[in-house]
Protein backbone atom coordinates (compact mmCIF):
# COMPACT_ATOMS: atom_id res chain seq x y z
CA UNK A 1 0.00 0.00 0.00
CA UNK A 2 2.54 2.34 0.94
CA UNK A 3 4.71 1.66 -2.09
CA UNK A 4 1.22 2.20 -4.30
CA UNK A 5 0.82 5.59 -2.57
CA UNK A 6 4.55 6.71 -3.03
CA UNK A 7 4.45 6.05 -6.85
CA UNK A 8 0.99 7.88 -7.02
CA UNK A 9 2.80 10.38 -5.55
CA UNK A 10 5.97 10.32 -7.34
CA UNK A 11 3.63 9.96 -10.59
CA UNK A 12 1.42 13.42 -9.93
CA UNK A 13 4.94 15.70 -9.44
CA UNK A 14 5.73 14.30 -12.53
CA UNK A 15 3.01 15.70 -14.42
CA UNK A 16 2.83 18.36 -12.03
CA UNK A 17 6.53 19.39 -13.62
CA UNK A 18 5.50 18.64 -17.02
CA UNK A 19 2.62 20.99 -16.73
CA UNK A 20 4.43 23.60 -15.27
CA UNK A 21 7.51 23.17 -17.54
CA UNK A 22 4.83 23.36 -20.57
CA UNK A 23 3.10 26.74 -19.29
CA UNK A 24 5.99 28.41 -18.65
CA UNK A 25 7.28 27.61 -21.93
CA UNK A 26 8.00 30.18 -24.61
CA UNK A 27 8.13 27.93 -27.88
CA UNK A 28 10.20 28.75 -30.50
CA UNK A 29 9.84 26.82 -34.24
CA UNK A 30 13.52 25.85 -34.72
CA UNK A 31 13.10 24.07 -31.12
CA UNK A 32 9.85 22.42 -31.61
CA UNK A 33 11.15 21.24 -34.89
CA UNK A 34 14.51 19.30 -33.27
CA UNK A 35 12.49 18.39 -30.33
CA UNK A 36 9.46 16.68 -32.01
CA UNK A 37 11.82 13.51 -33.90
CA UNK A 38 12.41 12.53 -30.18
CA UNK A 39 9.68 12.61 -28.91
CA UNK A 40 8.17 10.90 -31.87
CA UNK A 41 11.04 8.51 -31.89
CA UNK A 42 10.46 8.09 -27.89
CA UNK A 43 6.81 7.78 -27.87
CA UNK A 44 7.49 4.73 -31.21
CA UNK A 45 9.22 2.79 -28.84
CA UNK A 46 7.35 2.98 -25.89
CA UNK A 47 3.94 2.19 -28.19
CA UNK A 48 6.11 -0.80 -29.61
CA UNK A 49 6.95 -2.28 -25.92
CA UNK A 50 3.45 -2.00 -24.66
CA UNK A 51 1.92 -3.73 -27.03
CA UNK A 52 4.73 -6.80 -25.98
CA UNK A 53 4.58 -6.07 -22.41
CA UNK A 54 2.11 -8.25 -19.87
CA UNK A 55 3.14 -6.60 -16.51
CA UNK A 56 3.81 -8.85 -13.50
CA UNK A 57 2.70 -11.84 -15.64
CA UNK A 58 5.66 -13.19 -17.44
CA UNK A 59 9.58 -12.38 -18.69
CA UNK A 60 9.04 -10.65 -22.34
CA UNK A 61 11.54 -10.86 -24.69
CA UNK A 62 10.11 -10.43 -27.64
CA UNK A 63 9.74 -7.04 -29.41
CA UNK A 64 12.18 -4.46 -28.18
CA UNK A 65 12.85 -6.32 -25.34
CA UNK A 66 14.94 -8.65 -27.29
CA UNK A 67 17.55 -5.86 -28.14
CA UNK A 68 16.93 -3.89 -24.28
CA UNK A 69 15.35 -4.76 -21.10
CA UNK A 70 13.73 -1.35 -20.54
CA UNK A 71 12.54 0.14 -23.97
CA UNK A 72 9.62 2.01 -21.64
CA UNK A 73 12.47 4.03 -20.00
CA UNK A 74 14.61 4.10 -23.17
CA UNK A 75 11.53 5.95 -24.95
CA UNK A 76 10.64 8.05 -21.65
CA UNK A 77 14.23 8.85 -21.62
CA UNK A 78 13.99 10.26 -25.68
CA UNK A 79 10.34 12.03 -24.46
CA UNK A 80 12.19 13.61 -22.22
CA UNK A 81 14.95 14.64 -24.18
CA UNK A 82 12.33 15.93 -26.87
CA UNK A 83 10.15 17.81 -23.89
CA UNK A 84 13.26 19.44 -22.31
CA UNK A 85 14.68 21.05 -25.98
CA UNK A 86 11.16 21.88 -27.07
CA UNK A 87 9.62 23.94 -24.06
CA UNK A 88 12.17 26.77 -24.16
CA UNK A 89 12.47 28.73 -21.16
CA UNK A 90 13.58 32.51 -20.34
CA UNK A 91 17.41 32.34 -19.82
CA UNK A 92 17.95 28.68 -21.17
CA UNK A 93 16.31 27.49 -17.68
CA UNK A 94 14.78 24.79 -20.31
CA UNK A 95 18.53 23.08 -20.02
CA UNK A 96 18.86 23.52 -16.42
CA UNK A 97 15.39 21.45 -16.08
CA UNK A 98 16.29 19.04 -18.83
CA UNK A 99 20.22 18.47 -16.50
CA UNK A 100 17.87 18.08 -13.43
CA UNK A 101 15.04 15.57 -15.24
CA UNK A 102 18.70 13.80 -16.94
CA UNK A 103 19.88 13.71 -13.32
CA UNK A 104 17.05 12.17 -11.86
CA UNK A 105 16.35 9.65 -14.15
CA UNK A 106 19.47 8.51 -14.27
CA UNK A 107 20.53 8.96 -10.47
CA UNK A 108 17.23 7.92 -8.75
CA UNK A 109 14.68 6.69 -11.06
CA UNK A 110 16.88 4.07 -13.53
CA UNK A 111 18.74 2.94 -10.49
CA UNK A 112 15.52 2.65 -8.02
CA UNK A 113 13.90 0.84 -11.03
CA UNK A 114 16.52 -1.41 -11.86
CA UNK A 115 16.71 -2.73 -7.89
CA UNK A 116 12.76 -3.24 -7.20
CA UNK A 117 12.07 -4.79 -10.98
CA UNK A 118 15.37 -7.29 -10.74
CA UNK A 119 14.50 -8.33 -7.43
CA UNK A 120 10.70 -9.15 -8.67
CA UNK A 121 12.15 -10.60 -11.77
CA UNK A 122 14.76 -12.40 -10.10
CA UNK A 123 11.94 -14.31 -7.39
CA UNK A 124 9.55 -15.02 -10.20
CA UNK A 125 12.08 -16.13 -13.40
CA UNK A 126 14.93 -17.18 -11.47
CA UNK A 127 17.89 -18.63 -14.00
CA UNK A 128 15.42 -17.48 -17.10
CA UNK A 129 15.66 -13.89 -15.46
CA UNK A 130 19.80 -14.18 -15.00
CA UNK A 131 20.23 -15.46 -18.61
CA UNK A 132 17.94 -12.79 -19.98
CA UNK A 133 19.43 -9.80 -17.56
CA UNK A 134 23.63 -11.00 -18.57
CA UNK A 135 22.63 -11.39 -22.49
CA UNK A 136 20.63 -7.98 -22.77
CA UNK A 137 21.36 -4.20 -22.32
CA UNK A 138 19.76 -2.18 -19.45
CA UNK A 139 18.91 0.55 -21.44
CA UNK A 140 20.78 1.24 -24.78
CA UNK A 141 19.88 -1.66 -27.31
CA UNK A 142 21.91 -4.10 -28.68
CA UNK A 143 22.66 -4.80 -32.36
CA UNK A 144 21.90 -8.19 -32.01
CA UNK A 145 18.57 -9.89 -30.81
CA UNK A 146 18.59 -11.78 -27.52
CA UNK A 147 18.74 -15.18 -28.98
CA UNK A 148 16.55 -16.93 -26.97
CA UNK A 149 13.83 -14.22 -27.99
CA UNK A 150 10.15 -14.94 -27.88
CA UNK A 151 8.43 -14.76 -31.59
CA UNK A 152 5.43 -13.42 -30.04
CA UNK A 153 3.99 -10.11 -32.26
CA UNK A 154 2.85 -7.24 -30.65
CA UNK A 155 -0.68 -7.12 -29.72
CA UNK A 156 -3.37 -4.10 -29.53
CA UNK A 157 -4.66 -5.63 -26.37
CA UNK A 158 -1.58 -5.74 -24.89
CA UNK A 159 -0.67 -1.86 -25.39
CA UNK A 160 -4.44 -0.67 -24.31
CA UNK A 161 -4.18 -2.75 -21.50
CA UNK A 162 -0.80 -0.84 -20.64
CA UNK A 163 -2.67 2.29 -21.19
CA UNK A 164 0.01 3.83 -23.36
CA UNK A 165 -2.62 5.30 -25.56
CA UNK A 166 -2.91 7.77 -22.55
CA UNK A 167 0.31 8.71 -22.95
CA UNK A 168 -0.17 9.39 -26.58
CA UNK A 169 -3.18 11.76 -25.61
CA UNK A 170 -1.25 13.42 -23.01
CA UNK A 171 1.85 14.60 -25.72
CA UNK A 172 -0.01 15.06 -28.46
CA UNK A 173 -1.57 17.66 -26.35
CA UNK A 174 1.27 19.40 -25.01
CA UNK A 175 2.54 19.60 -28.95
CA UNK A 176 -0.58 21.28 -29.97
CA UNK A 177 -0.38 23.81 -27.06
CA UNK A 178 3.10 24.02 -27.71
CA UNK A 179 2.19 24.85 -31.62
CA UNK A 180 -0.68 27.49 -30.46
CA UNK A 181 1.99 29.31 -28.38
CA UNK A 182 4.01 29.82 -31.05
CA UNK A 183 4.92 33.57 -31.71
CA UNK A 184 3.62 35.29 -34.98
Amino acid sequence: MRNRLLGSLRLLALLAGVAVLVWLARPERRWLLIGLPLLAAGESIRWWAAGHLLKSKELVTSGPYAYTQNPLYLGRLFILLGLGVMCTLPWGLNWVVLGVGLAGFFGYYMPRKLRVEGARLEGKHGDRWQRYRHSVPVLFPALRRYPDAECRPWSWKRMVRNREYLMVIGLASIMILLWVWLPG
